[in-house]
């Protein structure tokens, strides 16, 4: 099918051009600036050949002139040998996928789906649409490929008035109007299509007539489906509600699409299913959706990103147990096929299944998790038996099999940003083999001189031990003295890992001459889901105490903090933690800084979008004449309760486009402070959401952090 495409598809000629590949920067002396920072390539999606002998992978470089990005398209023999650029102009290239045996490359380009040789000639486009192609996947026989496309949607805005072209209101009747950083007048469903000799066809809505998103908002992609071994059947994530239930439920299931009778079937739920009432006003931890009984039979949380066996006779998929618990644990769910019973084969593994993949043999996969603040890779049978095949003080972001006991991983750490690995599995860490095939930044950071990271326990107040890291500064003198802050993690669930950010870098603190104290606090995975759960519910407790442990050890025990100069910064909860610690540090602090970060916990409660966040963390709508002691707890510690304590300079950092924590919380933390008298600024961004992606924002963002806090710390 492939080789008939390419005899009659248009043609794009290749041409050499500028602004296509890495940053040749230079920098003054050995620090990182947010210059260095915003040239670095970003490796996001990376392909094994079918025979295992290349790597296909997306890199994203900025300019900061242009203020945007250019994805390109990259090739590397699976040795890290032979790296080339096959993106040959100024247009994005994204989503590479191997097709025809691993003779040809599949990709996107302008909303449509491209075709090229491995090696980057005879590019050809095989789709015909106008635009609006937003993923792919290809069946494993080549005949027929999914598309992923918009369509209008009016169940919960009005479809706008035909008289009244211009008009920019809308008028809104149920909840979900906003997600995440856009109002919800359209969704994403999946279209199947041929592909024939004359290129592929328009294709056929799976979901045709329902009202429901798929991939899902905010973050889904083509992860989120699958194709059978046979090209015969695809598996699909989707959380059949609207409105108002859609917003106070992570109820998502596994959906089998037939494709020979166009019939669906649910592999989560029985037959004939009829969801228990709710109180959308309660958390429903404790009502009959989550019962134990429901929770067995019906997987009522999220259940997302199916994958079939290379035999094709199980599906494996990423399931959290509990309805409206967002942050529950992750567990890897296996799917007989022929028999309908339902295995979780991570059961002993007590943190997250982040990503996982099948083995060859089908009948083992590879999975990674989060233990320790470090993200490594581990194997489970169909028994549940788990055994550990990586032990690196970083984060392998994700994986999947190519060939016999081999993976293709991606891998980062506080100290190095996003490269490709090859893993062959051993029978144990010591026999498992890392090998690092790229090194897509190694002109800007062999430049740099990095602060050194060191693990550090720390006993917490309830007699716990806690992970921290520390960073120290660039350039690092045991004699000296540093001005040092205290980081506090978002979320609230979120890991303090090996994580490198382009906006929360450790490594760009540490330049500027900053030790960081980073713990993992109370309320993170990790570490047994009894710690990772004692948050909820209890935002200013326990996990508050941690951070004062935290920054306090520090202060006390490591002679080269200086602990009449000590920040503390953090964005979301971490933002939120700040806006607390500002009523409640006993002046151990000389600066704030708090990033999108939740300030009145009623208006919150009301204001985000996904409601079963609020209901989960809270427990109660705070109108509830029987509040539970939780919810009482919580909205009598919020911190715009404590701004008559507050004596510190404080940043307020905030993205209007940000429906998660909406934008007035960090307005309302900036004029509460000048009212008070303390001195503030307001950073706040009309285009950005609850992250900061435009690189000129991005730069803005960390000259106006270090500037701040050079004013109060140095």
């Amino acid at each position: 099918m492939v080789a008939a495409i390419l005899g009659i598809c248009s043609h794009i000629n290749a041409q050499e051009n500028v602004n296509i590949g890495k940053s040749d920067i230079k920098l003054a002396g050995n620090k990182m600036t947010p210059e260095a920072l915003w040239a670095m390539g970003r490796i996001a999606t990376a392909t094994a050949s079918p025979d295992g002998s290349k790597v296909v992978y997306q890199t994203g470089y900025y300019s900061v002139k242009e203020n945007k990005s250019h994805q390109v398209i990259c090739i590397v023999d699976a040795d890290g040998s032979n790296q080339r650029l096959l993106t040959a102009d100024e247009k994005s290239e994204t989503d590479p996928a191997w097709v025809d045996g691993g003779q040809h490359i599949a990709f996107l380009r302008g909303g449509e789906v491209w075709m090229m040789k491995a090696d980057g000639s005879e590019r050809r486009q095989l789709s015909q649409t106008d635009g609006s192609i937003e993923g792919f996947l290809l069946s494993p026989d080549g005949s027929k490929i999914i598309l992923i496309k918009s369509l209008p949607y009016n169940k919960v805005i009005e479809k706008r008035q035909a008289d009244l072209p211009k008009s920019t209101g809308r008028v809104v009747n149920d909840l979900m109007y906003r997600h995440w950083d856009h109002y919800v007048e359209s969704i994403q469903h999946p279209f199947l299509a041929e592909v024939s000799e004359w290129g592929i066809g328009e294709g056929k809505d799976i979901l045709n007539g329902e009202p429901f998103e798929c991939p899902g908002e905010p973050f889904g992609g083509v992860e989120q489906l699958a194709w059978s071994p046979d090209s015969k059947t695809i598996a699909y994530t989707c959380r059949k509600k609207t409105g108002l239930h859609y917003s106070i439920s992570t109820d998502t299931d596994i959906y089998l699409y037939d494709i020979a009778t166009g019939t669906t079937k649910n592999l989560c739920k029985q037959d004939g299913y009829i969801a228990p009432e709710i109180d959308v006003t309660k958390s429903l931890r404790n009502q009959a959706v989550n019962s134990p009984e429901n929770v067995e039979r019906n997987n009522p949380g999220y259940d997302q990103n199916p994958q079939f066996s290379p035999d094709g006779k199980y599906i494996a998929w990423q399931s959290m147990a509990r309805d409206g618990y967002e942050s529950d644990r992750n567990r890897l769910c296996i799917y007989n096929l022929a028999t309908g019973e339902k295995t979780y084969v991570t059961e002993s593994f007590d943190s997250n299944v982040d990503g996982f993949c099948w083995l060859t043999d089908s009948k083992s996969l590879a999975f990674i998790g989060v233990w320790h603040g470090c993200v490594n890779a581990y194997v489970t049978n169909l028994k549940g038996e788990v055994s550990q095949i990586t032990d690196d003080q970083a984060d392998i972001i994700s994986i999947q099999s190519f060939g016999k006991d081999r993976l293709l991983a991606t891998r980062q750490s506080i100290s190095a940003p996003t490269d490709i690995y090859t893993i062959t599995i051993g029978k144990d860490v010591k026999k498992t083999k890392v090998q690092q095939i790229t090194a897509e930044n190694k002109h800007i950071l062999d430049q740099m001189q990095l602060g050194e990271v060191r693990q550090r326990w720390v006993k917490t107040s309830d007699g716990k031990d806690m992970l921290v890291w520390i960073v120290l500064p660039a350039g690092f003198d045991e004699t000296k003295k540093y001005p040092t802050l205290l980081f506090c993690e978002g979320g609230p669930q979120s890991p303090v890992s090996q994580f490198w950010s382009y906006r929360w870098n450790f490594q760009i603190m540490a330049a500027n001459g900053y030790v960081i104290v980073a713990p993992n606090r109370h309320g993170l995975p990790g570490f047994g889901s009894e710690w990772n759960e004692e948050i909820s519910g209890d935002w200013t407790g326990q996990c508050m105490k941690d951070y004062l442990s935290a920054i306090d050890d520090a202060a006390q025990n490591l002679p080269y903090v200086d602990k009449d100069r000590l920040g503390a910064v953090g964005a979301s909860f971490g933002g939120f933690s700040v806006y607390y610690l500002a009523g409640h540090h006993d002046k151990r602090f000389k600066a704030f800084i708090s990033h999108d970060g939740a300030f009145n916990l009623e208006a919150m409660y009301t204001e985000t979008e996904e409601n079963w966040f609020s209901n989960w963390e809270y427990d109660d709508a705070y109108w509830n004449k029987d509040l539970t002691m939780n919810a009482k707890r919580t909205y009598d510690n919020s911190p715009h309760r404590f701004v008559d304590k507050w004596d510190t300079p404080i940043l307020c950092i905030h993205g209007e486009l940000d429906y998660r924590i909406n934008a007035t919380q960090g307005m309302s933390a900036f004029n509460a402070a000048r009212m008070r008298g303390i001195p503030a600024q307001l950073l706040i961004f009309p285009d950005e959401n609850h992250w900061v992606l435009k690189p000129q924002n991005g730069i803005l963002w960390q000259r106006t952090f270090f500037g701040w806090l050079d004013k109060w710390l140095k």
